[in-house]
């Protein structure tokens, strides 16, 4: 009896350990989209990560188009994303921001399209 109680408790013990390290080692699939037409200068930040990690550093990204992106997940399953973009035109520069927490294969858009703050 002893010896069956003791092998339940390892067996169990292993199950959970395999389950938590399947669980984060996949990580959350993101997709960072320019949702306008032109050209954006982006940075993004995965703030599940400790002291939030950047992920994606100052990248052109074109218009309409996307970079995946492989990010830490929390308990419910999903990235905490910080971004910034700038326009890449100089004369007219604009600028913008946003945090947002997103699902697995979930797309998070970015946009330059506010004044910039000095």
């Amino acid at each position: 009896m002893r010896s069956h109680l003791k092998s339940v408790l390892i067996l169990g013990c292993l199950a959970l350990g395999v389950a938590s390290a399947a669980l984060g080692d996949q990580g959350v699939t993101v997709m960072i989209t320019n949702d306008g037409t032109q050209d954006i200068v982006v940075t993004v930040y995965d703030m599940n990560a400790g002291n939030g990690r950047v992920v994606l550093t100052n990248t052109r990204i074109n218009g309409f188009t996307s970079v995946p992106l492989s990010l830490t997940e929390d308990a419910n399953g999903e990235a905490k994303v910080s971004w910034t973009a700038t326009t890449t035109d100089p004369v007219f520069k604009q600028c913008g921001h946003a945090v947002t927490a997103v699902g697995n294969d979930g797309a998070v858009n970015v946009h330059a399209d506010s004044t910039c703050s000095v």
